[in-house]
């Protein structure tokens, strides 16, 4: 079941959708915290054979560290999966503008990762991406009383050259915050030896 994209029409059925996805969030800090897992970069030793895919996986489990920005802005890896990933951000009073409401800046970074992971999950061993244009469009504000909100990204297409993906931030009641696009050049990462 895809617990990432609500479809809630009713105020009983966002709290049950809030329920379901701070439970998988919270198993899966636990599983984190119980392999060591902690922000870091991972050594070429321990990425070296694996697709982005399971690249991924292995952030999820623990098994590799999670970016440090995950922890700064309060946002944690929930789901992946071929073309996937979604992201669980918590808006924090730290994260405002001097208007009161949520920096732009949290949303680009949710949404970054959320279409960007869903780009490296596409990456065979050997091949790498990096963003060269995100393009997003805030459409409601968040505050931090807003609560747990998850950033969708789905990969469009994935060639050679090019990736591009889409991605959403949702809440719980199925209301949209935000939306975005990204462009990502694909490209042979350098042999290290």
């Amino acid at each position: 079941m895809d617990t990432a994209t609500p479809n809630v029409t009713s105020e009983s059925g966002a709290q049950q959708t809030l329920r379901q996805w701070n439970h998988e969030r919270d198993e899966i800090q636990a599983r984190i915290r119980a392999r060591g897992g902690k922000p870091g970069l991972a050594s070429p030793a321990m990425t070296a054979g694996k697709t982005g895919l399971e690249l991924m996986q292995a952030m999820l489990t623990g098994e590799l560290p999670y970016a440090h920005i995950a922890e700064t802005l309060d946002f944690t890896l929930v789901q992946v999966g071929p073309g996937t990933a979604v992201f669980q951000g918590t808006p924090q009073l730290k994260h405002y503008n001097p208007l009161g409401s949520v920096h732009g800046g949290w949303y680009a970074t949710l949404l970054d990762s959320a279409v960007g992971c869903a780009v490296h999950t596409m990456m065979p061993v050997g091949r790498g991406y990096t963003t060269a244009e995100l393009s997003i469009n805030i459409v409601r504000a968040a505050f931090n009383t807003s609560g747990p909100l998850r950033a969708i990204g789905t990969v469009v297409h994935c060639g050679r050259q090019l990736a591009t993906a889409e991605g959403r931030i949702v809440g719980p009641d199925g209301k949209l915050y935000a939306h975005a696009t990204t462009t990502c050049l694909v490209f042979e990462l350098p042999t290290r030896g």
